[in-house]
């Protein structure tokens, strides 16, 4: 009798194992902006696996995990934070903190989940577990550029005051740390791996502002002042997401703004070292995860085409269309494969980077944002 319900629970467990996995390093989420759910989906199969729905407005939406890559924290336009289960496949709870939000981070240690709002402006912080308000840090400003940075800080940058803030939550209750004079209407920003160099991207004046986040008192530091919409400004279709940007080696390749051209930049003195012209204004510039291409997608009129750049010879050597309206780039960890979303032909495609051979097609729902769970352990994603 004992034998038999051994045999019985180990049946169950197994089951039970089966229904519902708990592994999720090949697992990702797609964001189908047009209806306000996510697609789950598995790399390794190259499948979709499960929808949920019920997101609210995901027209500009990103996404965090947690360290554990359970649980998902999607931001929506909506001011919508939403704490989604991978595993059960299911929301766990939600938030309508703000009326207009334009993403968010995560700490490094997982305990704290921050989003930056357009209306009311400023930044509201959660505990990961429960989504209760831990922190409101109001700005009287539009709020961009949010990442998180090594030592339970935030760093986040104002578009009508052109300061960057700092917010440390090492001892509990955020200490500010306000730079001032970042440059004028700063409209998205980057952080670096090493969370050392955090880059501003300025709509409103030419170049580029940088901060030396290792230093005792960060001081803004002016990136090509000389570039920018440039003197034969153009209409910007789609700003550039500065997210997207690529560090390959030692150098930064940016999305210009306005221009059909991507830079180059040496890391270590943050001096221009070349350029790279391209098929239309890029949006996204991606390194694959080793650093030897950059694939790069355009904004609208010119958004149905891709273009491999070698980081090495800094030139193209492939182009190639995989529909209208692709919005986004995702590498496996490893690179071997990329996939990328098509809004208006409501795919998901996944190429061979070494080939290019395109390898599966996902129907998806209006796809944008593609988000894999090994961001979980990137600084800054």
């Amino acid at each position: 009798m004992k034998q038999l319900i051994l045999t019985l629970a180990t049946t169950l467990l197994m089951t039970t194992a089966q229904a519902e996995p708990t592994a999720t390093g090949d697992l990702g989420l797609v964001i189908e902006r047009a209806k306000g759910s996510v697609l789950l989906v598995d790399q390794s199969d190259r499948a979709a696996l499960a929808r949920i729905e019920g997101l609210g407005d995901l027209s500009h939406a990103s996404l965090v995990y947690s360290p554990d890559e359970r649980f998902a924290y999607v931001f929506g336009r909506d001011g919508g934070l939403t704490k989604v289960d991978i595993v059960t496949r299911q929301i766990v709870n939600r938030v309508v903190q703000a009326g207009n939000a334009i993403g968010g981070a995560i700490s490094d240690d997982g305990k704290l989940v921050a989003v930056s709002n357009y209306e009311p402006g400023g930044v509201r912080v959660f505990d990961a577990e429960t989504l209760e308000m831990v922190a409101d840090i109001p700005t009287d400003s539009k709020t961009i550029g949010l990442v998180d940075a090594p030592g339970r800080r935030f760093v986040f940058t104002m578009w009508d005051t052109g300061e960057t803030w700092i917010a440390d939550f090492a001892k509990g209750d955020p200490a500010i740390t306000k730079i001032t004079d970042m440059g004028k209407n700063p409209y998205d920003a980057l952080i670096t791996a090493n969370g050392r160099t955090y880059i501003t991207g300025l709509f409103g004046e030419d170049g580029l502002t940088a901060l030396d986040l290792w230093a005792e008192t960060p001081e803004p530091i002016r990136v090509l002042p000389n570039y920018g919409r440039g003197q034969e400004e153009m209409p910007v279709y789609k700003m550039p997401h500065l997210e997207g940007w690529a560090l390959t080696g030692r150098e930064f390749v940016l999305p210009a703004v306005g221009h059909h051209e991507v830079l180059w930049i040496d890391s270590d003195t943050l001096t221009e070292t070349g350029r790279t012209q391209t098929h239309g204004q890029p949006v996204f510039a991606m390194a694959r995860p080793d650093g030897r291409q950059v694939w790069v997608n355009f904004a609208h009129p010119l958004n149905d085409t891709i273009q491999v750049i070698d980081s090495v010879s800094k030139e193209i050597i492939h182009e190639f269309k995989p529909g209208p309206a692709v919005l986004h780039i995702e590498f496996t960890p490893r690179g071997h494969e990329v996939w990328i979303s098509v809004r208006d032909a409501n795919k998901v495609m996944v190429y061979d980077t070494q080939t290019f051979e395109k390898l599966r097609e996902i129907e998806a729902d209006s796809p944008s944002g593609i988000f894999f769970t090994a961001r979980a352990h990137r600084t800054g994603l």
